[in-house]
């Protein structure tokens, strides 16, 4: 039997070597590419690609892309199943989709971590020290100020029980579920969404993206922050109304953002708007970009794929395609 060509496409951390985890079957070979979008050879490289295991939704699986892969069988998702792929598409082109699963915990860190940089001033006064100065922005502490979650799944819980064990005041606004799933764990249920927004001394994000959720934080939701609230969004940027969030920190409400997901990625532009803001702190989608996480993230979209292709379908989402 012939070997089965797996690739990561969108590796940017080329994290797809070191995990010996996906070396395991001789019969499989699995490597990694950058960005597609700037790889020379990538057309040479997708023409023999068996399966794509995707970084969880950087790769767009469309009818342009499956053109491209002729030999292409199969698509393994890290984590849930969501918009980048079209199933349709794949259906039509006789190529299986999969998911997986993974991990609350990385995201729910870093949101916590870019609250506190953000609250502490922490990259204004590194870079002060840097450039030969001492101390910089004066910051403020999160104790006592109440920590508003937007959306209560597994993240939205973990950064609440972090604002919880470092003295500040949990606010929750979401569906019925989430509302009562908060005050079940002691937490407060805004009285309304204007309250919600209009209380909270931070606000972050923690919302699925769907259509029922694409643009609802809207500039109206933004302006009724305090001017010196502070919006975290490590979610999903489409779920702020486009052009709200620049409208509003440019009006001085909210009066700081702290962004790791943009509705273009990845950025390349020095200039972008959003990174050259003065009162907001940016990271580059590193939210599940973790060691521990890629190792779960693609350890089980690897056995995904050899369970797949040594004749277990019984996972295949559109088992259409194989008919």
């Amino acid at each position: 039997m012939p070997s089965i060509q797996l690739l990561i496409p969108d590796d940017y951390q080329n994290i797809g070597p070191e995990l010996a985890e996906l070396r395991q079957n001789p019969g499989y070979r699995c490597a990694s590419v950058g960005d597609l979008s700037r790889q020379p050879d990538a057309d040479a490289v997708l023409a023999e690609t068996d399966a794509l295991l995707l970084i969880r939704e950087r790769t767009v699986v469309d009818a342009a892309l499956l053109a491209r892969m002729p030999a292409l069988k199969l698509v393994s998702q890290t984590g849930k199943l969501a918009r980048n792929i079209d199933v349709d598409a794949c259906t039509r082109a006789g190529v299986a989709v999969v998911e997986g699963s993974g991990s609350p915990h990385a995201p729910a860190e870093l949101a916590w971590l870019l609250i506190m940089a953000a609250r502490r001033r922490l990259e204004e006064n590194i870079a002060s020290l840097r450039t030969g100065r001492w101390q910089g922005p004066v910051g403020h502490a999160v104790r006592g100020q109440t920590l508003g979650i937007l959306g209560f799944g597994k993240i939205g819980k973990l950064v609440a029980g972090y604002g919880r064990a470092f003295g500040m005041e949990i606010l929750v606004w979401g569906s019925e579920r989430a509302r009562e799933e908060a005050l079940a764990l002691g937490y407060r249920a805004a009285a309304s969404r204007e309250a919600f927004f209009a209380d909270a001394d931070i606000v972050t994000l923690h919302q699925r993206l769907l259509p029922a959720t694409a643009g609802n934080v809207t500039r109206a939701d933004l302006s009724a922050m305090k001017p010196d609230a502070l919006l975290v969004n490590t979610s999903r940027a489409e779920l702020i109304a486009p052009g709200a969030l620049e409208a509003a920190l440019d009006a001085g409400r909210p009066g700081f953002a702290a962004l790791d997901v943009f509705e273009q990625e990845p950025i390349y532009d020095a200039n972008h708007p959003l990174l050259r803001h003065p009162n907001v702190l940016c990271t580059p989608h590193l939210g599940y970009a973790e060691a521990d996480s890629y190792r779960q993230y693609l350890e089980i979209a690897y056995r995904n794929a050899l369970r797949f292709f040594e004749g277990d379908a019984s996972h295949v989402l559109n088992p259409e395609a194989l008919a």
